[in-house]
Formats: structure tokens, sequence, C-alpha cells
């Protein structure tokens, strides 16, 4: 997103303003590529938000998603971040939290109703836990579906696939069979591993006078 000096100076000063606001809460603001990054504490998100929502100088009323961030290395390896936009002011922020595979983040279902669904997709892709959502079940993937898919230690292959089951009339489980994973590759298209004398049909004709042209020129 390209922005004016102006308009970045006026989102680095939104920053300041917000951090003052919440001077315990608050651990970092930053503009990145045009847009403000505002890192919390995970207990404070709900009020922080309820404050850009409300707040004269914010007005943050549009929450256009929340999504998840996998860093497997670190001791909270889960980045949620909320994307806002004020529509009065045009502009936007990022809110970001930080947790691990068993703290919960608290919902804020509250505050914007439709962060119930973004929630359920982080559940399902990452396994954040948001507690007290009202209805925290996969949303993306199937019922019975293990794991979560957008992990960085989340299996290619999956952990199970699914078939129906003649014998028993529907789908079952099972878990993933590869079946050439052992299998020993030449690297050898089928036209490369023929036996055919002159290698691909054609190919005698490249190491033989052109006698048809040849011809054609007598003639000629």
């Amino acid at each position: 997103m390209i922005q004016t000096d102006e308009q970045i100076q006026a989102l680095r000063d939104l920053g300041e303003y917000v951090a003052a606001q919440f001077p315990q809460d608050v651990v970092t603001t930053e503009v990145q590529k045009g847009e403000l990054i505002v890192s919390v504490l995970r207990s404070a998100i709900v009020k922080v938000l309820s404050f850009l929502r409300d707040d004269s100088n914010c007005m943050f009323k549009q929450l256009v998603a929340i999504c998840g961030v996998d860093y497997p290395e670190r001791e909270e390896r889960f980045e949620v971040v909320y994307a806002l936009l004020s529509m009065k002011h045009n502009q936007r922020i990022r809110v970001k939290v930080t947790t691990d595979e068993a703290t919960a983040v608290p919902t804020v279902v509250p505050v914007f109703s439709t962060a119930g669904w973004f929630e359920r997709e982080v559940w399902d892709m990452y396994g954040v836990i948001f507690a007290e959502n009202p209805d925290l079940r996969r949303i993306l993937t199937d019922y019975g579906f293990e794991g979560h898919p957008l992990r960085k230690d989340f299996p290619l292959t999956g952990y199970v696939e699914l078939r129906y089951d003649d014998e028993q009339k529907r789908v079952v489980y099972e878990p993933v069979k590869l079946v050439q994973d052992f299998r020993s590759w030449d690297f050898l298209s089928p036209w490369e591993g023929m036996t055919h004398p002159y290698g691909l049909p054609g190919d005698e004709k490249a190491t033989q006078p052109n006698q048809v042209q040849l011809g054609e020129k007598g003639k000629s």
C-alpha cells in the first residue's frame, strides 16, 4: 500500500496515541508497508479492540479478518492478527497477540460479532483456542479431521485419508498410505528408456545422408 509521508506520520501518531492509552498492555507499535501494527498482551485484546472501535480518534468499526501465523521456534509459537478498518478516517491497523498450543486467547465476539467465524478458522487451521467463543468448531476441514493443516509441523500428506467403503456403505478414515515411498526412480522418460536400435523412431535419418534431397537435386 503506497502512503504519503503525511499518512505514514498520521499512523505513527495513532500508534503513539493507542500506546499512551494502554501503557501496561501495548508491547510495541510500528508502521510496516503502510500499515500500523500494534502488539498487545493477550489478556488485553478485548479492551484494546473495544477502544479502537469506539474512540473518536480511531473509529475502527470493521473487523476485516483474524489470521494466524506459526513460528515453531518461539516459546509462544502463534501470532493472532486482527485486521481492522476505519471508514471514518480511512485507516487500517493490525493488532497482534501471541499464544501457544495450550493457552486460550479471549474471544472478541462481544466486540465484533463477525469474529466468531474468524476465530473458528484460526482454531481449525492452527489449533489456537479462543476462550468463551460460543461455537468453537471446525469450519474448513471435515468432521473427524486430525491436526491443524497450517501448522509448520503438519505433514504435507496429512495423517489420514478418506474413501468410500462399499462393504460398510459409508466414508471411512484410514492412515495415509504412500505406496510409492520406496520406489526406485530412474528419472528416465519412457522415450529415453526405449531399446530401439536407433533410439527414437526417425533418429536414424539424422546420421545418414538425406538421399531424398540429393535425389531431388539430381532431378532438377
